[in-house]
């Protein structure tokens, strides 16, 4: 397999659960502004959508959107515990964290990584950032270790991720302490640290 990804992009979700599962795989950075590959390819040619992630599969057909190339992971793993059982409640809660952090909390930090996005633009986006993680934080207040409670699934890493860009667009994530210590537990997680460290993220 081969993740094709964007350094501390959503990508970096995939590249934790690949980790998480100790697949063996391949990575390439691409360069989302000239559509290019690390090695040349066209990425358009792997993800007509021109973002990442992508995995590429042994069999050389090609996965894209985050919460489905997780999801596929954690079900090619189902010893892993990354994903409860399909057809179950804890599965579907599942889904919802994962479109909620798709959908909500990623979709508003968008303006903040745009250089076109006006001033206004970027106001308007720290207060919406700053509303959905008042809405995780208060989900974590119950004193869950994770999403889906003590144990640790694909929805975590996406949310671990997104919620990290806060420290590159100058948002205290203290200012939301159960989400905060989240973000610290996740980070500390030995597949966290080997993405990172791959994508140049950390030394």
């Amino acid at each position: 397999m081969k993740l094709f990804y964007k350094q501390g992009s959503c990508s970096l979700a995939s590249h934790i659960i690949l980790h998480e599962v100790g697949a063996t795989f391949g990575i390439e950075e691409v360069d989302t502004e000239t559509g290019r590959t690390k090695s040349g390819l066209d990425y358009t040619k792997i993800n007509a959508n021109g973002y990442v992630p992508a995995l590429e599969l042994d069999s050389g057909e090609n996965l894209t959107e985050g919460a489905a190339i997780l999801q596929y992971i954690a079900d090619q793993h189902p010893e892993s515990g990354l994903a409860p059982a399909t057809g179950s409640v804890e599965r579907t809660r599942l889904h919802e964290y994962l479109s909620y952090v798709g959908a909500e909390l990623h979709k508003a930090f968008s303006p903040l990584f745009s250089s076109v996005a006006t001033e206004e633009e970027t106001k308007r986006s720290r207060l919406n950032v700053a509303k959905k993680f008042d809405y995780i934080n208060d989900l974590f207040g119950d004193g869950r270790t994770y999403l889906l409670g003590d144990t640790f699934t694909v929805a975590d890493a996406y949310l671990f991720v997104v919620s990290n860009w806060a420290n590159f667009v100058e948002i205290d994530l203290n200012k939301w302490p159960s989400l905060a210590a989240f973000v610290q537990r996740v980070a500390e997680r030995p597949a966290s640290k080997t993405a990172m460290r791959a994508e140049g993220l950390i030394s």
